[in-house]
């Protein structure tokens, strides 16, 4: 049976992806540094947490789940104690593609992130309508990177992807410079700044006076539309002349010239999964 160190059991993302593993093939070894979190995990699923070092001699897999700016420096922290051929899973491309992780040819590097539950899905159940995060009731789709290693270990990492994200659909293998596109630079720099760009913009309609309701019902009830006609999921759907004139006007007085060169550049990549490692000091 293939053996799991989960390390960070007992932190939020810890607890989700143990619970998930609770009853599945992998016979797992749970570690987590602080009380709090060997509290909040025993009282999730009962399970008492092990000694790292127990956990990793023993491991086939070790699972990082701790933050994203941790990855790279609990990794250099533990690489003396993991076994020849084993794989470590890490739940973020930041440090793998900034190059924080140890020199350890014999050992293989994993990277999986989830892709959370679309918009447009076919949840029926209340709960799984308000799982937004994914990974308790909510289907989701993941991205698999193999960074180094067998290929062998590819089918393995995925299937542990599978089961701590569960209930997966899909599983898209991408390279790790590619996971590391899609966030920060896709998701965050360009998705979650327009998500907070909208939501400014119906603040500024509230001050002016519509109703904060009403703007927000018009603005999600739009959005549904714009989004399944931009990404053909309601292929027969067309945007009115009037909103396609709205647009060729509003596209130069909100976006600058080339800002998709600029975000996706390799270097604007490189820099902000950089930072993600390294935040810089506040001045």
């Amino acid at each position: 049976m293939t053996k799991i160190a989960l390390l960070g059991a007992g932190g939020k993302m810890g607890v989700r992806l143990a619970t998930n593993l609770r009853g599945s093939r992998f016979a797992v070894d749970h570690v987590e540094v602080s009380e709090e979190g060997r509290r909040r995990l025993h009282d999730a699923i009962g399970v008492a947490c092990v000694g790292l070092e127990r956990a990793l001699a023993a491991a086939d897999v070790i699972v990082l789940a701790v933050p994203d700016r941790l990855i790279g420096k609990v990794a250099h922290d533990i690489i003396g104690q993991v076994k020849q051929g084993a794989a470590l899973i890490v739940l973020d491309a930041a440090a793998p593609y900034g190059g924080e992780m140890p020199d350890r040819t014999d050992v293989t590097y994993f990277v999986t992130h989830p892709c959370h539950p679309p918009i447009f899905n076919d949840e029926t159940t209340e709960a799984a309508k308000k799982d937004f995060f994914g990974g308790i009731t909510a289907k989701q789709n993941i991205v698999c990177a193999l960074m180094q290693g067998p290929e062998e270990h590819y089918a393995l990492c995925e299937e542990i992807a599978r089961t701590i994200y569960k209930p997966v659909m899909r599983a898209h293998r991408c390279t790790v410079e590619q996971i590391a596109m899609l966030e920060p630079a896709l998701s965050e720099t360009v998705g979650i700044t327009m998500c907070l760009a909208l939501r400014e913009a119906v603040d500024e309609v509230t001050r002016r006076g519509v109703d904060r309701q009403a703007a927000t019902d018009f603005l999600m009830g739009h959005l549904t539309i714009g989004l399944s006609i931009a990404f053909n999921v309601f292929p027969e759907g067309r945007f009115s002349d009037g909103a396609l004139y709205a647009i060729e006007k509003a596209r130069p007085q909100i976006f600058r010239d080339g800002w998709l060169e600029r975000v996706f550049d390799k270097q604007a990549v490189m820099q902000s999964v950089r930072e993600i490692c390294h935040p810089p000091k506040a001045t």
